[in-house]
């Protein structure tokens, strides 16, 4: 047997060794080919930045208008319906107290309608039914009503209403005229109406809305809201549209706001997209006061804050 060489490195068959065996040199330029680079003209690039100017300032108009038809989440406001004073002032009580409640984002839209006679607590007044606290405002300093009655909500009801809508009774004539007479659907005899479909004129709807003949002021508040809807129902409808500036010119001679204008528009996108018939309207209704006569014989309600309270908290929680 042939020794091997000490210099000779072992390779027991099938053991592989550390280094492979020396092949034939790559040319790396054999198999790796250039890639080729393309470089954008100058005009692409600046129609890219053009684009990407153009995106940002129309992401921040789109962020914007976000905000503004669907923040706040809910605007709550008072609308009162006034009885002028004799003098032709705007002294009187406001026998129409409607809690208008606006979520634009859902659309949402609540009412809830306020017993002229409910006994409350007055701030620098005392207790007194709650029409009052714009009448004894109205005294002391004219124009401040709806402030002294917005109060009175707040310290009686919990809740924050910071606008309000004034509108005086007579003036329903004269915009109900302008709309071309109002048609309203009653399912029962009402005001001496039998059910089914009427249109009334200015004269009969404003004599509609007082009535109080054979019925309470619980049914009083129902008539209230059924003209407003049906109002409301009639001028979305096309066929009305043309009758929109007489309309307007008519509530502008009788009605005032603290509203600011910047929010129109958003509220009234709100109203459009619920519809008439997506309004919730309530009252407080019997089970929620208690008659009372007070020491004065006043006939009065007092309220019953244990019932009233998770309606409030149903309708206008946030």
């Amino acid at each position: 047997m042939t020794e091997k060489s000490v210099f000779e490195p072992a390779n027991p068959a099938g053991v592989p060794t550390l280094n492979p065996p020396v092949t034939q040199p790559v040319d790396p330029n054999e198999y790796y080919q250039p890639i080729p680079i393309s470089r954008s003209s100058p005009k692409r690039r600046r129609m890219g930045m053009g684009c990407g100017l153009l995106v940002l300032p129309l992401l921040g108009v789109l962020a914007v208008l976000a905000l503004y038809f669907f923040a706040p989440l809910r605007t709550n406001i008072l609308i009162l319906g006034i009885d002028r004073a004799p003098d032709g002032s705007a002294m009187g009580r406001s026998d129409t107290n409607i809690l208008l409640s606006i979520n634009p984002l859902r659309p949402e839209v609540k009412m809830l309608s306020i017993p002229r006679d409910l006994w409350v607590n007055i701030p620098g007044v005392g207790e007194n039914r709650i029409n009052t606290a714009h009448f004894f405002a109205e005294i002391e300093q004219p124009g401040s009503g709806p402030r002294a009655t917005l109060e009175t909500i707040r310290v009686n009801f919990g809740l924050d209403v910071p606008y309000y809508v004034r509108l005086r009774f007579d003036s329903v004539q004269p915009i109900v005229e302008a709309m071309g007479g109002i048609t309203i659907e009653l399912d029962q005899p009402t005001a001496g109406y039998p059910p089914g479909r009427h249109t009334l004129n200015g004269e009969q709807a404003l004599a509609f809305a007082r009535n109080r003949s054979g019925t309470d002021d619980f049914y009083r508040m129902a008539q209230g809201q059924l003209l407003f809807k049906a109002a409301f129902r009639q001028m979305l409808n096309p066929a009305s549209w043309g009758r929109l500036p007489a309309v307007a010119a008519a509530a502008l001679e009788s009605v005032d706001t603290n509203l600011p204008v910047w929010l129109w528009p958003r509220l009234g996108l709100a109203l459009l997209r619920a519809g008439p018939d997506g309004i919730d309207n309530r009252t407080l209704d019997r089970e929620m006061v208690t008659p009372f006569t007070t020491s004065g014989g006043a006939n009065v309600l007092l309220p019953n804050w244990e019932r009233i309270n998770p309606l409030l908290q149903e309708m206008f929680g946030q």
